[in-house]
């Protein structure tokens, strides 16, 4: 059972520093390099030093350890140092984590990282390539020999459910990549920079797994993202205005499995976002309508539709229409699908971005941005806003 009642952890810590790598399709250098040329620039950002720093949080599937990036970094010791699970779904948990540690006094600033050379060495959309034995793989036992072997062909399973439910068409999906592009075309750090598209476009791109077409799938991408979480008192002093926590969630839903949840009673929702929004408006105390941009979770999109419906955005099988509607400034960034897909810490960037002020896209008076991460598995969400 999800709680039913507001956490201790909103307004107790604040994002202080931002810094990224280039975002490309071929970094060539390896990415521990990325990890640490991304924590730099990050605490550079927020006016820090290697030797302010007593936590790292970052990912499982990464190959970059806290302790390695420390030495590497010009860190010193570590009080603090943790990895969360399953993909993208970890992105906003990392702070989520990261914020836990300032709010106990386990340390005092703690910086979140992913770094990975995702499209020139290891390939997440290529699928299971091979796995060793464990009892999450094995509910993939059920799914593999019958041709779902990727991301996109399980996804495309909820995608078609979600079509026939509501009798939509695949058209509607083609929304999302539309603002996602228009986005990333006026941002100097997306791959798409200058490069928007039209819904033409997407219905003319080739399918992938039907329901889904090329432009409904994000790109793969060399490259490093960090964060650096502190005390909003300690960020009041740094460089830039605290883009401070005001809620921070993780969510698994019932019948949970990564990806491949299947035999749920249905197919057209994410119960595991359900499960983060509820905590995320009962923490803030916020309600959909006090949002001033949405950065969602874009891997694939149809599920950008079905998060603006778990949280309330709209009815379930109209994501669609507000979407068509520009009801919300979504993904000002340009998204997985237009500037990079680094399972989603870019997108927490950008909403730092928002809160100060800053986006290349950017939405006057932004003030509260909601930010998800990986759908379709174990899942996590942040409410990020300006000091009060």
């Amino acid at each position: 059972m999800s709680l039913r009642h507001p956490d201790g952890l909103g307004g107790r810590a604040a994002v202080a520093g931002i810094g990224a790598t280039e975002f490309s399709k071929d970094s060539g250098r390896s990415e521990l390099s990325l990890a640490v040329e991304a924590v730099r620039a990050a605490l550079d950002d927020a006016g820090l030093t290697p030797g302010d720093v007593d936590g790292l949080v970052t990912f499982t599937m990464d190959t970059n350890p806290e302790i390695t990036v420390a030495q590497a970094a010009g860190i010193g010791e570590l009080s603090f140092f943790s990895r969360v699970h399953y993909g993208g779904g970890a992105a906003c948990a990392t702070v989520q984590q990261a914020a836990l540690a300032v709010a106990a006094g386990v340390a005092e600033v703690v910086v979140c990282y992913r770094a990975f050379n995702e499209r020139s060495g290891r390939r997440f959309g290529s699928g299971v390539q091979q796995r060793e034995p464990s009892a999450e793989g094995a509910a993939l036992g059920w799914q593999l020999p019958f041709g779902l072997l990727t991301p996109a062909s399980w996804v495309a399973m909820a995608a078609q459910r979600y079509l026939y439910a509501y009798g939509l068409t695949p058209e509607v999906f083609g929304h999302v990549a539309v603002t996602d592009r228009r986005h990333a075309a006026n941002n100097p750090a997306a791959y798409f920079h200058g490069k928007p598209i039209t819904l033409a476009d997407h219905a003319a791109s080739r399918w992938i797994a039907e329901p889904l077409r090329l432009l409904d799938c994000c790109q793969e991408t060399d490259g490093g993202q960090a964060i650096v979480v502190t005390t909003p008192e300690r960020a009041r002093d740094l460089r830039h205005a605290p883009a401070v926590v005001l809620a921070a969630a993780q969510g698994a839903g019932r019948r949970q499995e990564a990806m491949t949840s299947f035999y749920r009673d249905g197919l057209t929702g994410l119960p595991e976002m359900g499960v983060v929004a509820r905590q995320l408006w009962q923490t803030s105390g916020l309600r959909p309508s006090d949002i001033d941009v949405g950065i969602l979770y874009d891997h694939f999109t149809p599920f950008v539709l079905m998060q603006l419906e778990e949280f309330g955005f709209c009815a379930p099988g109209e994501g669609g229409d507000f979407v068509a509607a520009e009801a919300l400034p979504l993904n000002t960034h340009g998204g997985q699908l237009g500037e990079a897909y680094l399972h989603g810490m870019n997108g927490i960037a950008e909403a730092v971005r928002q809160v100060r002020g800053s986006s290349v896209n950017q939405i006057p008076g932004a003030a509260r941005v909601l930010v998800t991460a990986g759908t379709g598995v174990p899942t996590s969400g942040l409410v990020l806003g300006a000091d009060a």
